[in-house]
């Protein structure tokens, strides 16, 4: 039986990727970092609103939000109302709103463009593996954790991609914990191929076993599957010893039309699914050793389209939240006046969010990893 007919048998959405033959690092701090995907490309300027910028109105007279609907971080900025279940976190200082994440010379392409946010290249450089991929081939991963990283309904590793993580891709969580148990005691075997399934066999049950979450949660979670994929993603973490990355993935972000419902909802689910993450996180114990950050492949741009929608675009803002953030704005609001070729200019590099979590939180070495001498952002606490 071959590892890939092992792993789909009764519909079951599970990757392994191969563990390279390298010391792990021992005694690393079990930090927990959940990365939450907003596939497609989020509207920046709609979820933090340059509410106070006379030309905001003037580019969006249709889809822009009103003055008096937004929630004001500042005397410039705001979050779309949909954001609400945040504004607790914005008022404990465990939300920081970096703005203008972006990079230069940007890739309108949802494929290409996400390649270089889960690599960490520039935009002229093909990768082939993860930045979290090759931060673990260096050997930051703790031995004693089950996995590197889970991937919680999607069904690509994304920046876990290569043969440097230990990764498990769940598309049903629950699925996987039924199939492991159809795994045999492990044993030996003199046939090759055998041995290998044998191995492969293990590996999951051990998997499986370590992942498992080790409290029985009350925290209420939203009742959709955004929500069901944070209930894991807290399941996981009130396990120290199952992982050190979760990502999860919220799509529909690609509004070329009817922009406003649309991303509203979206936004709506963030907010709550987000809210909940942390109240779980809480009763687990893990909030202040848990980093949360959020990511997309690109913005929208300033300028609405003519179906009530945008279209791809540059920079955007991206939420951190977690016990230890230094919560506040970072980075400039977006110049309307100073656009390039219709698009915002980019402020901050993502790789800084990136640097961030690996050195600020981590403390490995990000210059070795993202292949720059990339500075970390100062919203964290040691």
């Amino acid at each position: 039986m071959k590892r890939r007919d092992f792993l789909r048998a009764g519909g079951a959405s599970v990757a392994w990727s191969a563990l390279p033959s390298v010391a792990r690092a021992q005694g690393a701090p079990r930090r927990l970092l959940v990365l939450v995907e907003l596939k497609g490309g989020n509207d920046g300027l709609n979820t933090v609103v340059p509410y106070a910028d006379p030309l905001y109105a003037r580019l969006r007279p249709r889809i822009g939000l009103k003055r008096d609907e937004v929630l004001p971080l500042d005397e410039r900025a705001a979050l779309h109302p949909a954001l609400k279940p945040l504004w607790p976190l914005w008022q404990a200082k465990e939300l920081a709103v970096v703005q203008g994440v972006g990079y230069a010379e940007p890739n309108l392409s949802h494929f290409r463009s996400i390649e270089i946010w889960d690599t960490a290249s520039r935009s002229d450089q093909v990768l082939q593996e993860g930045w979290l991929a090759r931060a673990f081939a260096g050997g930051r991963a703790d031995a004693g954790l089950a996995a590197d990283g889970v991937v919680i309904g999607g069904n690509d590793m994304g920046p876990l991609a290569g043969r440097g993580a230990r990764a498990i891709v769940l598309a049903e969580p629950e699925q996987f914990q039924r199939q492991a148990k159809l795994a045999g005691p492990g044993g030996a075997s003199k046939n090759p191929a055998l041995a290998h399934v044998l191995r492969v066999e293990a590996d999951i049950r051990s998997a499986a076993q370590g992942i498992a979450g080790t409290v029985a949660l009350r925290t209420e979670f939203p009742r959709n599957a955004f929500g069901n994929a944070v209930r894991v993603a807290c399941q996981l973490a009130s396990n120290p010893s199952s992982c050190a990355v979760v990502r999860l993935t919220l799509g529909g972000f690609d509004t070329h039309q009817g922009q406003p419902q649309v991303h509203a909802r979206l936004l709506g689910e963030l907010a709550e699914g987000l809210a909940a993450l942390k109240a779980g996180l809480v009763e687990a114990g893990r909030w202040d050793s848990t980093l949360v950050m959020t990511y997309a492949e690109f913005g929208r741009r300033p300028q609405e389209n003519g179906t009530n929608g945008t279209d791809h675009g540059t920079a955007a803002p991206h939420f951190v939240l977690g016990g230890r953030v230094k919560g506040g704005l970072f980075g400039a609001t977006p110049n309307l006046a100073d656009l390039e070729g219709g698009n915002l200019r980019f402020g901050v590099d993502f790789r800084r969010l990136y640097a961030t979590a690996l050195s600020r939180w981590w403390s490995v070495d990000a210059a070795r990893v993202i292949g720059a001498r990339t500075e970390p952002l100062d919203l964290v606490r040691a």
